[in-house]
This record gives C-alpha cells, sequence and structure tokens, in this order.
C-alpha cells in the first residue's frame, strides 16, 4: 500500500506540474487573445473590456487556480476561434483518437509477444533470421511512410478501404473499425518490431541465468522453464516498453490521422496551433499528458505485480 500511495502522490504531483507549465507557456507567449476574438478593427476600449471579461487583467496563479478547478469539473474553457466550449469540440473527436491509439496497442502486443517468443526458441534458425531482416526493414520506416504505402498498396491496389473515406462511429461501428485498422497497422509495426527484438533479447539473456539450469535439473522440460520461470523475469523489462509505447502510440496516432484523413484530435491540434486557439491547445496537452503519467503508473503497478520486491 505504501508503494502505491507513493506512486498515486508522485503521478498527481506530475500532473500539476504538467497542467501548470502548459498553462504557463500560453500565458506568456507573444499574441492577445482578446484580440484574437475581436480581430485588429477592435477599439483599444472594447479590447480592454474583453480582457477584463476574459479575466486576462488577473494575476498568471489566480487565473491558473481558476482554469484547473474548472479542468477537474469538466469544463476546459471556450474555443477562441470557435466560440464554443472545448469540451464539445474535443468530446467527439476524442474517441476516434483513442480507438486508434488501443488498436495499435493491440495489434503490437498480440504480434510481438508470440514471435519475440519463437525467434528467442528457434535462435539463429531460417525464420530468426527472416524475422531479423524484417524488423531492422520495418523499425527504419516512419509510420508516416508506412500509412503511405499501407493506402497505396491496401487502398488503391487491392481496394479493401477508400483512402480518405473514413467512417464514424455513429453512422457504422464495424465501417469505423475496419478503417481504422490500417493507420492502427502502420502506427503498430515499427513499435511491435522492436518488441520482438526486445523480448527475445531478454528471453536469451534470462536463459543463461543459474535459476535456468536448476530448473532443468528438476526435470522441467523447455516450454514449462520459459513459460513458468524465464518469461516472467524477461517481461519485466517489455512492460515498460510496451508502456512507453502505449503513450508514444497516441503521438503516432495523432501525426497518422493527417495521412488517413482521420478527424481526430490530431486535425483539432495542429489547427488551434496556426489559429493560436490556446485553451483547446492546452486542453489537449493536459489530456496527452495525463494519458502517459497514467499509463507510467498503471506501468509501475504492473511491475510490483510481477516482482513483489520492488519498493
Amino acid at each position: 500500500m505504501k508503494y502505491v500511495v507513493k506512486k498515486l502522490s508522485a503521478m498527481l504531483l506530475v500532473i500539476i506540474i504538467v497542467s501548470f507549465l502548459a498553462f504557463l507557456a500560453f500565458s506568456v507567449i507573444s499574441g492577445d487573445p482578446a484580440l484574437s476574438k475581436l480581430g485588429t478593427q477592435a477599439t483599444p476600449e472594447r479590447l480592454e473590456a474583453l480582457r477584463e471579461e476574459m479575466g486576462l487583467n488577473r494575476p498568471l496563479l489566480v487565473r491558473y487556480g481558476d482554469w484547473a478547478t474548472h479542468f477537474l469539473q469538466g469544463d476546459m474553457g471556450e474555443s477562441y476561434d470557435y466560440n464554443m466550449p472545448v469540451k464539445e469540440m474535443i468530446g467527439d473527436k476524442l474517441p476516434i483518437t483513442i480507438s486508434l491509439t488501443l488498436m495499435s496497442f493491440v495489434i503490437m502486443t498480440v504480434l510481438a509477444i508470440p514471435l519475440g517468443i519463437y525467434t528467442a526458441k528457434h535462435e539463429n534458425g531460417l525464420i530468426d533470421r527472416i524475422i531479423y531482416i524484417l524488423n531492422q526493414v520495418i523499425m527504419a520506416i516512419p509510420p508516416f511512410f508506412s500509412g503511405i504505402l499501407i493506402t497505396w498498396i491496401f487502398g488503391l491496389v487491392l481496394k479493401l478501404f477508400t483512402p480518405g473515406g473514413f467512417v464514424s462511429y455513429k453512422e457504422d461501428v464495424g465501417g469505423f473499425f475496419w478503417y481504422l485498422l490500417f493507420p492502427a497497422i502502420a502506427i503498430a509495426l515499427p513499435k511491435c518490431a522492436m518488441t520482438v527484438k526486445l523480448l527475445r533479447a531478454a528471453i536469451l539473456d534470462e536463459v543463461k541465468a543459474g535459476y535456468v539450469r536448476t530448473a532443468y535439473s528438476k526435470g522441467n522440460n523447455t516450454n514449462k522453464v520459459l513459460y513458468y520461470h524465464v518469461l516472467k523475469n524477461a517481461m519485466i523489462p517489455v512492460v515498460t516498453f510496451l508502456g512507453m509505447a502505449l503513450a508514444d502510440i497516441l503521438a503516432g496516432s495523432i501525426v497518422i490521422e493527417q495521412v488517413f484523413n482521420i478527424p481526430g484530435i490530431g486535425r483539432i491540434l495542429l489547427t488551434s496551433i496556426s489559429n493560436r486557439d490556446y485553451p483547446v491547445v492546452q486542453a489537449i496537452i493536459v489530456l496527452i499528458a495525463v494519458w502517459v503519467i497514467v499509463i507510467n503508473f498503471v506501468v509501475d503497478m504492473i511491475y510490483k505485480v510481477i516482482d513483489p520486491r520492488i519498493d
């Protein structure tokens, strides 16, 4: 329990620091939100009145406290550009990006773990060498370029999906997930290759340990030693990598959305940065930060389950 409380306290502290830095960055950056809303033709009096109305004349810490309090209550502010609540703007888009992220992670995990185990069991075999070469090629290709190749092969040549023909989950759930399958593969492939390489190396490292020889001396066969002894220890660095990958996949999802014309939070984020719509950018950055921090917390908890000795 002490370990959980310590990690939970650290997580909350990091969230507060990150949210403050995000708020601070957009408070000191050049540009006047009131001027952005009213335009260059606004009178000085009207600008001053709007600044007062928006609370821009108040001290920074007071504004942050007010913003953070409202954020915790689900009020993310109002978009300067669209004059609508940020929560409404993000609300419809966030499930799309999260679905794409989770699909990518599932594909990566389902492919990587069996392949990592197989290549370790058949070290230097033909399949192991083929997978090694494929891994090197896949890791060298950026996800956005993989996305372009997948669009060309599966969209234009094989016609398994219509490039740019995104299907909303509100209209057709099956069509929605089918369309997301292809960008999810583009995101998952490099992470899958890295996971296979890491797991293979971790297993081959563990099989040299003394406890493995002891397990064999007790009459255990190779599969029993691998699955009941070696894999548990080999998974510790892999779990860390999977946690980092899940956090990183969200960023990859935002990029790949542009390639596949997916209306997720990536499109809103890029548009809002261009238009200096800071409340929208702040909200998305904080949500991404919370996602990463919570994943790290979960990884720490899994660590504790795998190895209770961790303090």
